[in-house]
């Protein structure tokens, strides 16, 4: 069910995005792609709007939590 396989992923609002302009648009969804390493150094890895996975600071984004 499709539905069900958008509610696995996880999703986070972009905050801000200076220095990232043509990759990250404030107040956008983006997909975070699950990243044990990319976590430990407060980092986050999103699938920004070049449609590439990236590793950019968490602070940058909100989580969002659908539980």
């Amino acid at each position: 069910d499709g539905s069900t396989k958008i509610m696995n992923r996880k999703y986070a609002v972009c905050l801000r995005n200076r220095g990232y302009e043509h990759s990250l648009q404030v107040g956008k969804l983006y997909e975070i792609i699950p990243d044990g390493k990319a976590v430990e150094h407060d980092t986050i890895r999103v699938i920004d709007d070049e449609g590439e996975d990236y590793v950019y600071l968490a602070e940058m984004f909100f989580p969002l939590d659908y539980t």
